[in-house]
């Protein structure tokens, strides 16, 4: 039996640009304590710009995806992170909350433009290892941005806020290394229409992988936002709850890694159901216990809840084998983008319920996702070439 091809360098190259870009991503939140003084702004106007932030970064992929899919994909793919960590860099400057909202925007535009682009080319350059190709892809990313707050917070508390603009030089020469030799990539919508005018026929299918996507992000950034508040209130301090956090995050990134090849193997539908079934009792079952085993009890549900990650978007991308940067932009920033606004009225439920009622219930919306899989076609495993796709789109 020969032995299966190895992935194509420049998957490894994206899941770098990646880990870059979602690093410097998450360099707004943990300086919002200096800010919130600096600026004399409030909670809800430091929330405003998470929201902003939100929309500029996720949602407006919407557009950057038909884009990609028409115009100059290498354009986007080098030129979104170059333009994020540079503003971004910038924060430590802003003097109001307009200059500040206004970097946040442009940083969040070029994380726009990257990440709907940079999905497709790797889906495209996955071959019959799609599943691991984007598996290593995202988890670049869910990596850099738990461990940006590690690597800019104590730079900042070292040499002050004003200081932040220098952060973009490593990030700029980091950039600049893994882009160096980039082949040119055309456009990912083929010939004729592309973008949403192609995906018309895979509207059902689409529409519940949308679904699936926007449930699993409510359950899962409604736990990462109130559990640290929960773990206080029990006594916790912010630096213990940050680490369960961090945790679960890292958990997380492992599932995500490992539900790559599973979908290869058994097959992305099997995967989905599966995933989102099994993280159902620990997720409703850690909320009510304390200490060791809420963290490991927590952990262990994160990580199948998020190994759907990169099997939804490779998944999509089989059932729509058209207009691969547009599929992307639906299934990562429109998807993320939605499920990332009902934070607040989860919010609102547990002020009237509590924590941890709100978040017992929130624990079983991944069985609406899991049946929103199953009227999906099987997809493709064990490492077979999906033969969902049309012929002409692989290939750089």
């Amino acid at each position: 039996m020969s032995a299966r091809p190895s992935l194509n360098p420049a998957v490894f190259r994206m899941a770098s640009a990646h880990f870059i870009a979602d690093a410097y991503s998450n360099l707004y939140v943990p300086l919002l304590p200096v800010l919130i003084t600096r600026l004399d702004i409030s909670l809800a106007t430091a929330g405003t710009m998470v929201m902003l932030y939100q929309i500029a970064t996720s949602v407006s992929q919407v557009g950057f995806g038909p884009l990609a899919d028409r115009w100059h994909p290498r354009v986007l793919l080098v030129a979104g992170p170059l333009l994020s960590v540079s503003v971004l860099s910038l924060i430590g400057l802003t003097w109001s909350p307009l200059t500040l909202a206004s970097c946040l925007v442009v940083g969040g535009l070029g994380g726009a433009a990257f990440h709907p682009t940079a999905a497709a080319l790797v889906h495209r350059l996955g071959g019959d290892r799609r599943g691991l190709a984007m598996a290593v892809h995202i988890t670049g990313g869910s990596i850099g941005y738990s461990l940006g707050p590690m690597l800019f917070a104590p730079y900042v508390d070292r040499f002050g806020i004003g200081a932040t603009p220098w952060l973009a030089i490593p990030g700029l020469a980091l950039l600049g290394l893994v882009f160096a030799g980039m082949p040119s990539v055309r456009p990912f919508g083929g010939h004729g229409r592309s973008g949403f005018a192609q995906l018309r026929p895979f509207a059902k299918p689409l529409f519940l992988l949308y679904s699936i996507v926007v449930l699993r992000t409510v359950t899962a950034m409604g736990f990462a936002t109130f559990m640290p508040v929960m773990l206080t209130r029990r006594g916790w301090s912010v630096g213990m709850a940050g680490v369960a956090v961090s945790i679960y995050l890292f958990t997380g990134s492992v599932g995500g890694f490992l539900g790559g090849p599973w979908s290869d193997r058994f097959g992305p539908k099997r995967v989905i159901v599966a995933s989102l079934v099994a993280a159902v009792p620990f997720l409703v079952l850690a909320p009510w216990l304390s200490g060791g085993w809420f963290v490991v009890v927590m952990a262990v549900g994160g990580f199948f809840l998020q190994s759907t990650l990169p099997v939804n978007i490779t998944f999509a991308h089989q059932l729509a084998p058209v207009s691969a940067a547009t599929v992307s932009s639906l299934m990562m920033g429109v998807a993320w983008g939605t499920g990332g606004l009902t934070v607040p009225g989860i919010g609102a439920l547990a002020d009237r319920f509590g924590i941890e009622t709100t978040l017992t219930w929130l624990a079983l919306v991944p069985l609406a996702g899991a049946a929103c899989a199953w009227p999906l076609p099987r997809g493709t495993g064990d490492g077979h070439s999906d033969q969902l796709e049309a012929s002409g789109i692989v290939g750089v």
